[in-house]
């Protein structure tokens, strides 16, 4: 869901700071969960359940990427923004890895998973979809995780999640979206505008909904009045404390 402002490429849920790409951070991660699960192999021990997982939903623009890489240098956990999930669910080579390594660790769970969600959204149809859905509770399971984006938070047990929607006024998101790019506003706008309406047909084509609504999270930050980064960070940082703090030290 790219688009081009001022003759700059802008990806929902980019920021200054560089960050590797989608296929070198999925490489990086489905290693790391082999040698994980080959560890676990060695000590004969299987997890129960999935680990407490973040899931970031935000209007494009706001800046949630940048709280998920705060609050990762905080936690320690991963961060699977869009870009990797929509990589991860596109090659079905690393689908089929991503899938089979959390089988070996859940058996049987990844289908009892599916069939729930899949019972509850009898829309769902797309070969893309399916793999999308497999790949957002792979990762979950495979270690512990911020994703941000693309209604994870509506995909995992909701049991298991800190589910923390982002939201800011509109001219909030033009702004900031005018500095990143170095654009006027007025072309910010026109191109926040397209990213809207694409976000929306995404989650009306796989989710069924038209709109999210503030009942499905946990928290909801303004970032017109929570203006830092960090403070978001630290809100979400306590947030999960409280709710999962006792699995949360074993992890």
């Amino acid at each position: 869901m790219a688009v081009y402002i001022g003759g700059v490429k802008y990806v929902p849920g980019t920021y200054v700071k560089k960050r590797p790409g989608a296929a070198e951070l999925a490489d990086q991660y489905i290693v790391g969960w082999d040698e994980e699960r080959l560890e676990m192999k060695k000590k004969r021990t299987l997890p129960e359940q999935i680990p407490p997982t973040i899931c970031f939903s935000r209007k494009i623009g706001v800046g949630a990427l940048e709280v998920a890489d705060l609050l990762a240098e905080k936690t320690g956990y991963r961060v699977v923004d869009r870009e990797m999930l929509e990589h991860i669910a596109g090659k079905a080579k690393l689908t089929e890895k991503t899938v089979a390594i959390f089988d070996e660790r859940y058996p049987g769970k990844l289908s009892e998973f599916l069939a729930l969600a899949f019972g509850e959204k009898s829309f769902i149809q797309s070969d893309y979809t399916r793999h999308f859905f497999s790949s957002v509770v792979s990762i979950a399971g495979l270690g512990p995780t911020i994703f941000v984006g693309r209604g994870t938070h509506l995909v995992l047990p909701r049991d298991r999640v800190l589910a923390v929607r982002f939201v800011s006024s509109r001219d909030y998101r033009i702004m900031r979206l005018a500095e990143i790019l170095d654009v006027e506003e007025e072309e910010a706008e026109s191109k926040l505008d397209q990213i809207d309406r694409e976000q929306s047909d995404y989650f009306k084509k796989v989710f069924g909904k038209k709109d999210l609504t503030p009942y499905e999270f946990d928290i909801v930050i303004n970032f017109d009045y929570i203006s830092e980064p960090q403070w978001a960070a630290d809100i979400v940082a306590r947030a999960f404390e409280v709710k999962f703090g006792v699995e949360m030290q074993s992890i």
